[in-house]
Order: structure tokens, then C-alpha cells, then sequence
């Protein structure tokens, strides 16, 4: 089906370009590699022998009239369109098996998170490139091809993964419209990007401004998602950047008189132009998941295809399910497993004209966005407001082609991302059914990305009143992706969902929540709260929210009703799913963005009394060092046992048991 060419033009000890142009259809035109090198010199892994690390771009051309491809916005008024098809591009790096025979023929497919990709550092425990660190080589040693392939138009950064995709046109002509972004800074700022500000940096590129003295820009402030703005009179504001102390006219930025203020959201909305065909990302996800299983002479074959996204990526491959695309043009499933983690509830801004794809829903910021909305569950529900009737695995199932899917989050996501939507009905009042083909696990008491040990508060953007938590999510991630690798080849059934629910009594309002009473610690007022949206108006109009539930907490407030690490059945402290801005910041009764707390416990009578602590004193609770380690130990093999970790990580999660209890006495924690 493919043909081999060559280029002659470009050096091969520098370039080494595999071409396969489709003699009857277009997906992957060609795969040019830029660099092929060997991992640590050459080095054996297990039974997979000598890796390598390949950095590259994949084109690929998709054909308007393939019913498969309709769903992608504006596709059809692509500015390169010719002969019916459509070319695009997209980064790529592969870590891989020299010889192919010799791996276990499943491939982990990252979706970067806005450009950067991460899952083989933090499952490893090294670097992304192994050449760097290589940590333990867990990927490696289990014969996984790793890839990560650009998908994101507008990510950021020289060594950003992304994708390279047209602009829309209308006959030739420039089209334009109304684009939204909003801020929350923790600082005075003299002026803010039109771009996403995401922890301090900006996840993704902005739209210029189009028309700067057009009357439908507009600049708002209030004091959180749902005050009423007010707009700032336009001669209080420009589109400019602030250079030597003084603005400097700018189509990407705006300066306002006095600065922009800390724990204040600022919204603004502008004309802009060019809308980029960005649902493209999906077919080049599709894509290059087909011809890794089903080109015979593919420079990274696979025989199984995992896609992997977590965050934005997750709710990437929440709506690359939504909307169809794991059927490739020829309607054969793409992805094998989908293992999307700490998506919460959300999709995103993937597939829309103007599409931003890096804003995403924050307790202060990046708020009403297209990222929360329904349908959440993967089987059909009904929205009480509007009586639509859909699920999120519904055009999937009508192909054919549902994947086995691991839905996993942590504690943060309950409050900050509405994870209790994926598993109940819209009107809050009972739990749904979940697909056989969907796992749903939440770890208790992580947050939405792991900090190193020992906890620390967190600092910038992400102030918080309270340490965070340190627990962390890489022994998990390694027991699913065995666990989903001996499910799609049909060896085991994974371990059971595991998650809160109303009928078990383990999933409650924020009313119903009974936390400790600690002298001077503040809860969050409720969870981030998903809105029914009008997106026709800019800024869209709110609706009736959906109901958001959270976890029951134990004694110590600790979460209930999932999957429980062995700091939390044998707890020095109470982990919970939300932390609080410091007041440096602004706005100290909202929650901080992805940040859990480390509640440590106390150490004796006098130091509970002190500080009005009602939980039970770590003396009260473990006779000694031993007496902790064996039952943490106990714990580490309950979890190996229902294969929610390895067998061969249990040393090293013992070790982490140890260094806990050595922290917590240490006194050290007092002083964080």
C-alpha cells in the first residue's frame, strides 16, 4: 500500500527521512527523522535489547469527503486545501527497541501536555530523554515503546511538541471573531498575554488582536467565577506591552492603568483573525496510531496502541472519544487503551473555531470555558435542564470502536475538576453505570501532579496556606499501564473501579462533608462549580450548575471510597484534595489550582491541646517505628495483591514508609 522514496537532498548521517506516500488514501504521507541515536550506548534492557531515541515529524494529509473526517471543524475551509485533502504536521519523539521482535509490541502513546511530554520521566523516575536519566528504565525494561506526538497548534517553546496546522479561510477570505481569556495574578502585574497564563508561563500562544479599536473588546474585573463583572472603561486600557516602564503598542497584550491587581479576575474578550484548523490534532493522534499497527514498513510499529494524556491530555482523549475519532478513516479503532488521567469531568478546546486548546477550568481562573460540559459519563444520561440524552462513549460504541479505558484521578480532582460527574447522573441524586470497557480509580489523598518529598507550601502562582500533599502517583501509574497492557491482550481482567458513591454513603455534598475541627484551618466553600453554558454569546451566559460531590472523609479527613495508599491506611497525617491561595496572593477563601494539603498529625497530647487538633495523636495510634512499618507494610502488599501496584515496587514503597515516619517525628514538619 505504501511506496519507499528517498531524499537525496538531505545528509543521512545528520537526516534520516522515511517517506510512505499512500497510493489510495492519505494519512501519514511521511515520517522525516532529524535525529536517531542509541540509549546509553547501546545498552541491553531485559528481554528488549538495545534501545533508541528518535526525534522527528510525522506529515500526514486527511481527505475532506472521508465521513471520518467531517467532525473536524472548519476542515473544509482549510487555507491549503487542494485536490480535496489537507496536509498537516505534528513533533514526534519514539523511545523504542532497536529491533522491534524483541519488545513486547505495545506502544504508550503520549499526548503532550501543552508541548512538553512527561510520562516517561515520571514513571521512570528519570528524564524524559534516558540519554540524560534514566532512572530505574522501568518503560524499558518491560520492552514499552514510548512516543509522544505534537497535537497542540498553539504550544509554546523552541523544543515544544506540536502540531503544525492551516488556517481557516472563507473562500479566500480572512475570517474573524470574538476570542476570551481571563487572569487571576498573584502578583501586581504592569500587563498580561492574550495568551493562557498557567503557573506563572504561558500554556499556550495567544490570537493577536485583530481590530484593537474595535467597540467589542472589552476588559472586565470581578472577585471571582461567579461575581458579577464590571467593565473597565477602554480609556483605562490598551493593547500594549510595557517596555523600560512605559507601553509600547502590542496585538498580544494589554496594559492596564495601575497595573493588574492580585486575587482579582480579569476577563477580557477581542476580535481576532486566521481560526486554526485545530481539531486536526485528533486525526494526527488517529493517525499515527493506524500506521504504527498497520503499515508493514512503519519506522515505530506496534501491535497495541495506548494513548496516554493526563490534565489537558486526559481531557483530550475524553473528547477525541466524544467525538468519533478513534475510528480512522478506514473506521478501524486507533487507540487500544485510553488512560486518562486526572481529566476529571472535563474535555476542552480542541475542536472549535478559535479553539484555545491549552485553557482548562480553574477554581480562579480559565472559567467558562468549553472544558466542563456535559455529556460526563461514558454511558447516556439525561440532563434534567435541557432533557438531552447522550454519553461520552456514544459515536465510539456506534463504530465499533471503544477502547478499554482507565479513567483515573485523584483527590483534587473531586473539588477542583468535578470527578463525581463521570460517575454520577446528572441531577446528582444516584451513581451511573459505568461501561465494561471503562475502569474508573481514585487515588485518596493525592494531588493533581506530585511534588518531591518532604512537602513544602506551595510558592507564585500556586501560594497556598497549607503544605501540600507529597504522595505520589508513579507506582500507580506503572501498575495501570500493566494492568491495561494484560487487559487489551486478553490475559487478565484489570483490578476494580474504585471510587465513592451515594449508595455506599462515601460521596457527599459540601454541606454533608464532617471534616476535623482544627483551630485556624479553613476549608474551601464548595467545590469548583460546572455551569450549563450558552457558548453563542462571548462571554457565554451561565445556566443552572450540575451538582459537584465530594469524597466523605474518615475521623482524620481523610478521603473515603477509593483506592487508598498506604500513607492513608496507615496514616502520620491527613491528605486532602484542596489547599487555599495565601493571602500574598489575593483572594485567600478560594482554592489554589491543583494543590492538595498535608494535614500532619500531632505528635503528642500537649501538641494537640496547643493547637486544637481533635485527631487521634501518632502515640495513640503505633506502639513504635516497627509497629508503623508492619502495618504500612501490610498495607503495600494488600494493594500489590489487588494489583493496584507492582509486586516489584513493594521495596521501594516500604522505603517510602520509613521515610514518613522519620519525617513526622523528626520535628522537621512543624517548621513547614
Amino acid at each position: 500500500m505504501y511506496r519507499l522514496r528517498r531524499i537525496a537532498s538531505l545528509p543521512s548521517a545528520l537526516l534520516v527521512s522515511a517517506l510512505f506516500a499512500s497510493e489510495l488514501r492519505a494519512e501519514v504521507v511521511r515520517v522525516e527523522v532529524t535525529s536517531r541515536v542509541p540509549v546509553a550506548s547501546g545498552r541491553a534492557f531485559g528481554k528488549a535489547g538495545a534501545y533508541e531515541r528518535i526525534t522527528g515529524r510525522v506529515f500526514f494529509s486527511v481527505d475532506v469527503s472521508n465521513p471520518r473526517n467531517r467532525a473536524i471543524v472548519d476542515l473544509d475551509k482549510a487555507a491549503n486545501l487542494k485536490d480535496g485533502k489537507v496536509a498537516f504536521s505534528s513533533n514526534l519523539v519514539v523511545v523504542q527497541p532497536v529491533e522491534a521482535k524483541l519488545g513486547n509490541g505495545s506502544m504508550l502513546l503520549e499526548v503532550p501536555n501543552r508541548g512538553s511530554a512527561r510520562i516517561l520521566g515520571l514513571v521512570d523516575g528519570g528524564d524524559q530523554d534516558p540519554n540524560k536519566d534514566l532512572g530505574d528504565a522501568w518503560f524499558l525494561e518491560h520492552g514499552y515503546t514510548v512516543a509522544a506526538l505534537g497535537w497542540q497548534w498553539d504550544a509554546v517553546g523552541e523544543s515544544a511538541l506540536r502540531l503544525d496546522a492551516p488556517v481557516a479561510k472563507d473562500h479566500g477570505k480572512t475570517i474573524t471573531g470574538l476570542v476570551r481569556g481571563d487572569v487571576m495574578p498573584s502578583k501586581v502585574m504592569d500587563d498580561v498575554p492574550l495568551g493562557h497564563l498557567i503557573l506563572g508561563n504561558l500554556g499556550g500562544s495567544e490570537y493577536a488582536v485583530a481590530s484593537p479599536s474595535d467597540s467589542r473588546n472589552v476588559l472586565t474585573v470581578r472577585d471571582s467565577a461567579a461575581s458579577k463583572r464590571t467593565v473597565i472603561p477602554r480609556s483605562k486600557w490598551r493593547f500594549a506591552r510595557m517596555v523600560d516602564g512605559k507601553p509600547v503598542p502590542s496585538d498580544r497584550y494589554i496594559v492596564l492603568d495601575g497595573g493588574f491587581q492580585p486575587g482579582k479576575l480579569y476577563e477580557y474578550v477581542f476580535v481576532a483573525a486566521d481560526p486554526v484548523v485545530a481539531g486536526l490534532g485528533f486525526a494526527a493522534v488517529r493517525d499515527f496510531a493506524a500506521y504504527a499497527k498497520h503499515d508493514a514498513r512503519a519506522l515505530m510499529p506496534a501491535a497495541r496502541v495506548y494513548g496516554e494524556g493526563i490534565s489537558q491530555n486526559g481531557r483530550f482523549l475524553r473528547q477525541m472519544l466524544y467525538e468519533g475519532f478513534n475510528a480512522d478513516e478506514q473506521g478501524r479503532m486507533a487507540l487500544d487503551g485510553v488512560l486518562a488521567h486526572v481529566a476529571g469531568a472535563g474535555r476542552g478546546s480542541f475542536n472549535h473555531r478559535f479553539a484555545q486548546p491549552s485553557r482548562d477550568s480553574q477554581p480562579t481562573s480559565s472559567v467558562f470555558f468549553p472544558t466542563d460540559v456535559f455529556p460526563f459519563t461514558d454511558t447516556p444520561s439525561t440532563d434534567p435542564e435541557s432533557g438531552t440524552k447522550a454519553g461520552l462513549l456514544d459515536r465510539a460504541r456506534a463504530g465499533h470502536v471503544v477502547p478499554k479505558i482507565f479513567l483515573s484521578h485523584t483527590s483534587y480532582e473531586y473539588w477542583g475538576r468535578a470527578a463525581s460527574l463521570i460517575h454520577t447522573l446528572p441531577d446528582g441524586k444516584s451513581d451511573a453505570a459505568i461501561s465494561p470497557e471503562v475502569k474508573i480509580y481514585f487515588f485518596t489523598g493525592l494531588q493533581h501532579f506530585t511534588r518531591g518529598f518532604p512537602p513544602t507550601k506551595g510558592e507564585g502562582a500556586l501560594a497556598s496556606q497549607n503544605v501540600q500533599s507529597p504522595l505520589p502517583v508513579r507506582f500507580f501509574w506503572r501498575a495501570m499501564i500493566e494492568n491495561m497492557d494484560r487487559w487489551v491482550r486478553g490475559q487478565a481482567e484489570p483490578p476494580q473501579s474504585r471510587y465513592p458513591t451515594l449508595s455506599e454513603g462515601t460521596l457527599v455534598s459540601r454541606s454533608a462533608l464532617r471534616f476535623p475541627a482544627i483551630n485556624g484551618l479553613q476549608l474551601p466553600q464548595t467545590p469548583v462549580q460546572v455551569w450549563r453554558l450558552d457558548f453563542s454569546l462571548q462571554p457565554p451566559k451561565a445556566g443552572k450548575p450540575f451538582p459537584v460531590l465530594v469524597p466523605k472523609t474518615d475521623a482524620d479527613g481523610n478521603d473515603l471510597g477509593g483506592i487508598r495508599p498506604p500513607q492513608v491506611q496507615v496514616p502520620l497525617a491527613t491528605y486532602a484534595g484542596w489547599n487555599l491561595r495565601d493571602p500574598e496572593i489575593g483572594a485567600p477563601r478560594e482554592m489554589v489550582a491543583f494543590l492538595g494539603s498535608y494535614l500532619p498529625l500531632p505528635r503528642s497530647h500537649e501538641e494537640a491541646e496547643a493547637k486544637g487538633d481533635p485527631r487521634k495523636t501518632i502515640p495513640e495510634r503505633y506502639q513504635g517505628r516497627e509497629d508503623y512499618l508492619a502495618r504500612y507494610g501490610k498495607a503495600v502488599d494488600d494493594l500489590a495483591a489487588e494489583r493496584y501496584v507492582l509486586a516489584e515496587d513493594k521495596d521501594a514503597l516500604v522505603k517510602m514508609g520509613a521515610r514518613e515516619w522519620d519525617y513526622a517525628l523528626s520535628g522537621e514538619q512543624a517548621s513547614k
